[in-house]
């Protein structure tokens, strides 16, 4: 007798809550960046993007919800839950803020930066589905500390204040908003019928602002949009190229996506629904692709809370309903509607709370000997805000970084010093930024070592920086050959020293056994 999995039940009220309010918030956070700070044209970013998106978030919402329906033929269980998945929140601030941001300031033409964010999302999508095969390989060698503080990094930075600023932009909206969200993400109050109080900054959040005059309802945006792979697969071919040299900052943060969906679900399969985590890499990467054919920029992923779904009763309809719906509200244009009436400090209360839960997660995945390895894999993603804040205010004069005989780009010697003579932090940033991702994982995985009394590894670390060196995916703002790089010689240089110490170990060169550095 075959098991049947109900096709939805009480407990899937509550996931489909959670996937479609945290997929909205995405989104208005996508529209918001793209309309709102980059100035694209709404029939690429409500006529492209967004259904695009919803493409890839309808196939994994019905995917996850099959999965789990063979799960249970599999298994003869009834109380099988689907994985939760949608748009992946670090990658996405890493795409728009480290990817199409820059691309931006360099092309200033939509289209093109359109086309090249579409080819990054389709390159990602690879990234995740390689991931299947090499994911367990990389885990094993790339120290937590070294990923989830740099991610916990781009989080600080991007994500942290752009939400405090935004709240403080309106006072008035966004600090009772804030105030009321913290108390139940942080403090874990509930109201009566154990109502959150998150819920409640989001939905009284939007009514206050709409009673204030701070938002609008409007039906104007709504229609079809068909979703076209026509044009998604034009703009591969020609976004390929243009977005080649951002491979640096797309691989790393791919490389951060699936591990994270291998995390994900092994969290699931500790809860007890054993699914392949092989299969799941595939599977989001399959529908990152199809996203980026469809128009779509921002890449798929398992989300967190499975065991909290499952704790709920969920089953599959919060997944293949939600799915649905993501997939509706894009071909119908509603997103045009939740824009207009949710206020920035909605968002703003996501950012900061995403990124708060992804500065404490890096702690506390780690052991407290690796915590120096997590904060300083936090400092490279700082130049790439500097970088960008920098740029982009000497950019209003009329003068903008270009690519320096080194590989980097960045200002000649003159304006270089002018920067400098004028306090502003600048020595080395443009050599950071380039990468900075990676860099982050370099210097992470490299203390870890040190600490860890593995000299041989930290110099494996710097032999391998010097061959990224060589080839520009790190320290360089274009892919190349770059031997007579001094970053080359640089780690070399330090390879050697940590291999020729690692020879004294146990002899004229140790560590004691009781140290510690805080």
């Amino acid at each position: 007798m075959k098991t049947k999995l109900p096709l939805f039940c009480k407990g899937d009220v509550g996931g489909l809550t959670y996937i479609l309010a945290n997929n909205i918030v995405n989104y208005i956070i996508v529209i918001a960046t793209l309309s709102g700070v980059l100035g694209w044209p709404d029939e690429i970013v409500y006529g492209r993007v967004i259904p695009g998106l919803s493409m890839g978030l309808l196939a994994s919402g019905l995917y996850y919800a099959y999965s789990a329906h063979r799960l249970a033929q599999r298994t003869g269980r009834t109380d099988v839950t689907a994985l939760p998945s949608g748009v992946s929140t670090p990658a996405m601030f890493v795409i728009l803020f480290g990817v199409i941001m820059p691309l931006h300031y360099a092309l200033d033409n939509p289209e093109l930066e359109w086309a090249a964010a579409v080819a990054a999302c389709f390159i990602g999508g690879f990234i995740e589905l390689l991931g299947g095969f090499i994911g367990p390989w990389l885990k094993k060698r790339i120290p937590r500390a070294a990923l989830l503080g740099t991610v916990a990094g781009i989080g600080f930075i991007w994500m942290s204040t752009q939400g405090v600023f935004d709240l403080y932009s309106d006072p008035i909206v966004g600090l009772p908003i804030l105030a009321v969200a913290v108390m139940g993400l942080f403090g874990g109050y509930l109201f009566p019928k154990k109502i959150p109080p998150f819920a409640v900054a989001i939905i009284g959040g939007i009514v206050y602002a709409y009673i204030l005059g701070r938002t609008e309802i409007d039906f104007s945006g709504i229609g079809f949009y068909a979703p076209n792979p026509v044009n998604g697969f034009e703009a591969l071919l020609s976004g390929f190229a243009i977005v080649l040299p951002y491979l640096s900052v797309i691989i790393p943060i791919e490389v951060y996506n699936f591990i994270e969906t291998m995390d994900n679900v092994e969290s699931a399969n500790a809860a007890g629904d054993n699914y392949n985590v092989r299969e799941a890499q595939f599977a989001d990467g399959i529908a990152t692709m199809i996203s980026a054919l469809f128009g779509g920029v921002v890449p798929n992923t398992v989300w967190l809370g499975h065991a909290g779904l499952k704790k709920a009763g969920a089953c599959i309809g919060f997944s293949w309903v939600g799915g649905l719906l993501l997939g509706l509200s894009g071909v119908f244009g509603l997103f045009t509607f939740f824009s207009g009436l949710v206020p920035p400090a909605v968002a703003a209360i996501t950012y900061l709370w995403c990124a708060t839960i992804m500065l404490s997660q890096a702690f506390r995945a780690c052991e407290p000997k690796h915590y120096a390895g997590v904060g300083i894999a936090m400092v490279p993603p700082i130049a790439d805000y500097l970088y960008t804040q920098v740029t982009g205010a000497v950019g209003t004069t009329g003068v903008w970084a270009e690519p320096q005989p080194s590989g980097l780009s960045g200002y000649g010697a003159e304006l270089t010093q002018n920067l400098l003579e004028a306090g502003v932090m600048w020595n080395g940033v443009p050599a950071v930024k380039a990468g900075s991702i990676i860099i982050g994982i370099i210097l992470g995985t490299f203390v870890v070592a040190v600490i860890d009394r593995r000299l041989d590894k930290a110099g494996i670390v710097a032999f391998a920086a010097a061959g990224l060196s060589m080839f520009g995916l790190i320290h360089s703002a274009l892919l190349g050959f770059y031997p007579t790089s001094p970053f080359v010689l640089a780690y070399i240089i330090m390879g050697c020293i940590c291999l020729l110490l690692h020879t004294g170990r146990d002899k004229w060169f140790d560590s004691d056994k009781d140290f510690d550095y805080v």
